[in-house]
């Protein structure tokens, strides 16, 4: 079932001009201070054929759902997937939507010095100031009542979100949103969905608050089930 894609207007991108692209299954939002549609797709075409070739020599690679075996003919962004979905124990997938908007995101830093790229929720951001991110956690009380502050000297910096109660992501748990920051937006990723499976109740909430940041290495981490909120790392969050 298509869903519209009414979280794009929660980050908060002012002064930037916005643009979509959108390349089969890959649509990206892209913020930066100049149309870079042109570079965007160029870009996205670049990675998904990369993408896309390994997965026909490695079928196994686009199902399985757990960490993937190091490959001498992986491209950039395969490794990427790969190092992350590693980390974090769960299938090199569950980090394609962040490692696609880095991978594309950092192609367009050669083009302009502030880019802000989402996929599917997931974002990469390289910020010259200060930016809001609303964070859309279904019918949580949070929805739309908090905002993840982010300072420019923490970019770029990968926001990735996981919930087992809102979108389509394939989750095993109940969370209303994971959100995890990390420099990597594939680990990332691969971090909100590992952590996601494991929330099914509030009680979830502190056990991987606790253990969760340390053992995947992220910079912040914000968990919400249903009234209950955890925070943890570097987080800064404002009223929406």
């Amino acid at each position: 079932m298509y869903e519209p894609r009414t979280y794009r207007h929660w980050v908060k991108g002012d002064g930037l001009v916005s643009f979509s692209v959108t390349v089969r299954e890959t649509d990206l939002h892209v913020r930066a201070r100049t149309n870079l549609e042109k570079e965007t797709f160029q870009s996205i075409r670049k990675h998904r054929r990369h993408l896309e070739r390994f997965i026909r020599t490695h079928p196994v690679f686009l199902h399985t759902l757990k960490p993937y075996p190091i490959s001498d003919d992986a491209t950039d962004i395969v490794q990427e997937m790969i190092w992350a979905a590693s980390l974090a124990g769960v299938g090199p997938m569950a980090a394609v939507a962040g490692a696609i908007a880095e991978a594309v995101g950092r192609d367009l830093l050669q083009y302009a010095d502030e880019i802000i790229v989402e996929n599917g929720g997931d974002i990469f951001m390289k910020s010259m100031e200060k930016r809001s991110i609303g964070i859309f956690a279904g019918y949580s009380p949070f929805t739309g009542d908090i905002v993840l502050e982010v300072e420019p000297e923490n970019t770029p910096l990968g926001i990735c979100t996981s919930s087992g109660t809102v979108g389509h992501s394939l989750s095993f748990g109940k969370a209303d949103a994971v959100v995890a920051l990390s420099p990597s937006a594939a680990l990332a990723d691969a971090a909100a969905t590992a952590i996601g499976n494991r929330i099914s109740s509030r009680e979830d909430v502190d056990v991987e608050i606790e253990r969760s940041g340390k053992q995947y290495g992220l910079s912040g981490l914000v968990i919400i089930k249903d009234d209950k909120i955890g925070l943890w790392g570097k987080i800064k969050l404002d009223s929406g």
